[in-house]
């Protein structure tokens, strides 16, 4: 009996087996990648793709506010359709279907920009002045959303991140980067449509990470910097690095244990290592990490923050910057997308003689984008800063000047937002007279006191000294120095941490610049 009991059950085990390899393959559920959820902002007045994967062959339907678009997905299961434009309001429900439904709810359409570059763009709400006070009210805008990327550093192309959509809220701004909230919540109140804003900041990043790494390899003017990530890359011993940490780590217990017995400071703990491969400087790591699972998503434009990690080689950040403008534009398919930036602010020790300056051959670079690429813009904060940190906290007065550009140029709200700019100089009889563009409805300001202060001036030998200056009219101001005769030069500004304190009426800083195209501190860096 037990034999035929046995024979029966491996029978059945035997069909079960022929059944299960003979029934058709399990069909994969549609999926959708974390940029789209429920809570989203669709940008208004255009045409917006949708995608994500499904089996292969296998047709999608994709449903919004009356309208309807179907795909197919490829071999690789992808799948992607283009929604037709919607004009701003909601909620609509965005449905998905195919072998399953996915319903998305309180979908919104509006206005979305992205809010990226490194710790200054990161910056949370709560750690900025008034960030709580902010937060308090965060409840009011319903219709201001939010998502942020997580930072993942890799050279591998993802798809898709951990994150969802939030309705603005006191809970869910503290974290959000100010300077994006304060830009949007402007925008919000200004324009009475949704606003989505999307935070893929990640602190301490370079330029050249957030480019793809094909792009930056196919430039002769990277050669140098590829070769030195090449040799990085060949050489790199993490499992090494974290040996030697552990070394120091125990040695520094030892050392802790007998100073505080014998009633001595404590030495510093030793800092844990830095997987480079996996951070934030190597070519391309954010790129395919951080932004590229986002991009193609419908925006309005993108608000950045970033140029502190660059400072080292600000004359390559004269090339390297706009073509990662250039490049992000290509990639999205949107054409020449609005992008604003914020110039680096004041930092470090003040200094009372003239000199050469990293940061400022930064800022220089900043502006130069402005004359090489279409729809960009420039919020100067060179009154911000801070000497003593490198995060500014007064994020409120930042993201503010980055809305007024996107009110002007993308909405046509007539609102100032245009930092005066040097033209042009006339040297004559041992002075020199500086004419300024967007120096705004009434010209000229000095904060504070009456005299422009922050102007330095040299003659050919190039030794600059403190200079007078006097502001003749509403866009020119007239600069000088007794020790100087025949100068050639004039720099405003020019410092890590300037003191100056020329403005339009309407407290937009005057940019800084300088006349003379002399080699700069980062020149071949």
């Amino acid at each position: 009996m037990l034999h035929r009991l046995r024979s029966f059950a491996a029978a059945c085990s035997a069909l079960l087996v022929c059944g299960t390899l003979l029934a058709p393959a399990a069909r994969a559920d549609v999926k959708l990648p974390h940029i789209f959820t429920s809570h989203l902002v669709l940008q208004r007045d255009q045409a917006n793709p949708v995608w994500g994967t499904a089996s292969p062959d296998e047709k999608v339907t994709v449903s919004i506010a009356g309208q309807k678009h179907s795909a197919t997905a490829g071999a690789d299961g992808t799948w992607r359709v283009r929604l037709e434009p919607l004009s701003a309001g909601g909620p609509h429900r965005l449905v998905i279907q195919g072998n399953n439904t996915i319903e998305l709810e309180d979908i919104l359409v509006g206005e979305v920009w992205i809010c990226s570059g490194q710790s200054n763009m990161q910056w949370s709400l709560k750690q900025s002045v008034d960030g709580d006070l902010a937060a308090l009210t965060a409840g009011n805008y319903p219709q201001l959303r939010l998502i942020s990327v997580p930072q993942v550093g890799t050279q591998e192309p993802q798809d898709d991140f951990n994150g969802q959509w939030e309705v603005c809220s006191p809970t869910t701004t503290p974290e959000f980067s100010a300077v994006g909230y304060y830009f949007g919540r402007q925008l919000q109140e200004t324009l009475k449509v949704p606003v989505g804003l999307i935070d893929d900041a990640w602190g301490g990043s370079a330029c050249e990470a957030w480019i793809p790494r094909k792009t930056l390899e196919s430039d002769p003017k990277y050669a140098a910097l590829m070769e030195q990530w090449k040799n990085t890359e060949a050489t790199f011993d993490f499992e090494k690095e974290k040996a030697a940490y552990q070394k120091r780590l125990e040695k520094w217990k030892v050392d802790s244990a007998e100073a505080r017995k014998a009633g001595k400071p404590v030495p510093q703990a030793p800092r844990g290592p830095n997987n480079v491969l996996t951070g934030n400087s190597r070519p391309g790591n954010i790129y395919n990490g951080v932004l590229r699972p986002t991009v193609g998503y419908g925006i309005r434009g993108a608000i950045w923050y970033q140029g502190e990690s660059n400072a080292g080689r600000a004359y390559q950040y004269r090339d390297l910057f706009p073509l990662m403008i250039s490049t992000w534009r290509d990639l999205w398919g949107q054409g020449e997308f609005s992008f604003y930036w914020v110039q680096l602010a004041d930092f470090q020790a003040e200094k009372t003689e003239p000199g050469d300056s990293a940061w400022a051959e930064l800022r220089e670079a900043q502006t130069m984008t402005m004359s090489k690429l279409k729809n960009t813009g420039e919020a100067v904060i060179i009154d911000l800063g801070e000497g003593r940190d490198i995060h500014p906290r007064k994020k409120l007065e930042v993201g503010l000047r980055l809305a007024r550009w996107a009110l002007a140029k993308d909405y046509g709200i007539k609102v100032p937002y245009h930092s005066p700019q040097y033209k042009s100089v006339e040297f004559k009889d041992d002075k020199a007279l500086l004419t300024f563009d967007h120096v705004g409805g009434t010209g000229l300001y000095t904060f504070d006191v009456n005299e422009p202060i922050g102007f330095t001036i040299a003659g050919d030998d190039k030794m600059f000294v403190t200079a007078n200056a006097r502001i003749l009219g509403p866009d020119k101001i007239e600069v000088w120095s007794d020790k100087v005769k025949q100068p050639t030069s004039v720099r405003y500004a020019w410092a890590d941490n300037p003191i100056c304190n020329v403005t339009s009426k309407e407290d937009l800083p005057l940019t800084p610049f300088r006349t003379d195209d002399w080699p700069g501190v980062t020149v071949g860096k």
